[in-house]
């Protein structure tokens, strides 16, 4: 099963079972169409700042 953690300015937001998924497969099928991303990996960190 795979881990998903949002944080917003430092406050870690719940997120229910369904969003963990879309928002994993999501990032992950982003991630491996990169070149040079493997599909073995073992984490992807994201961050995003405005």
């Amino acid at each position: 099963m795979m881990e998903v953690r949002l944080v917003v300015d430092g406050e870690e937001i719940e997120l229910n079972p369904f969003v963990v998924k879309v928002i994993g497969k999501v990032v992950e099928a982003l991630a491996t169409s990169l070149k040079g991303v493997e599909e073995n990996w073992k984490r992807i960190e994201l961050e995003v700042v405005k």
